[in-house]
């Protein structure tokens, strides 16, 4: 078994890092809850929304990174990881971001490969290149993420799909926790 994840949100709860990040950048003092739920949309909808130019998203994404330093990887994942053959991450996060949370919680050992998006020259999920790239190498046969955006594009190629905390948006599966992936997703395949 072959898994696809989103990296924000989806293995590591890097939302209150991302909140603080975009009010940083927006220097106003604007409602956290109301920020994030903009974000779970998607950061160009939120950029949009508070009138921030997408030029400024080398910076926003600098901030966040800085911010990031203590986020936590969800409860259970490990075990999830550690369950399946091969995991792979398509992110929009930097690469360097990425490898310094994953080392640090020791789980950089299950990822046979990490996209970052951005860098490495992909437009921006929802487009599916990013997944495409993924797929010329190898099999993939669960995307997990936490928005639509990263879902979408797992829909496009016809596969299977996990929605992390999100209920709102369609999915072939759907957890809040991942201490119930392998009997609720795994174990159904």
């Amino acid at each position: 078994m072959n898994l696809l994840w989103d990296f924000d949100g989806t293995l590591f709860d890097t939302y209150p890092a991302l909140v603080e990040g975009f009010v940083s950048l927006s220097k106003q003092d604007l409602d956290r809850a109301e920020v994030l739920r903009w974000l779970k949309k998607d950061s160009k909808t939120a950029f949009k929304h508070y009138g921030i130019s997408e030029d400024l998203r080398g910076e926003y994404q600098r901030l966040y990174n800085m911010h990031s330093v203590n986020s936590q990887p969800f409860d259970h994942i490990e075990e999830v990881l550690a369950s399946v053959d091969h995991n792979f991450i398509v992110t929009h996060r930097e690469k360097e971001s990425t490898l310094m949370l994953l080392k640090k919680f020791n789980l950089l050992k299950y990822f046979e490969e990490i996209v970052s998006v951005e860098e490495q020259g992909f437009i921006r999920k929802p487009h599916t290149a990013s997944y495409e790239y993924v797929l010329k190498n190898n099999h993939i046969d669960l995307v997990v993420g936490d928005r639509d955006l990263d879902l979408i594009p797992a829909r496009r190629l016809n596969i299977k799909t996990v929605a992390f905390q999100n209920p709102t948006i369609t999915a072939d599966f759907h957890v809040e926790n991942y201490s119930d992936f392998i009997s609720k997703v795994l174990n159904q395949l």
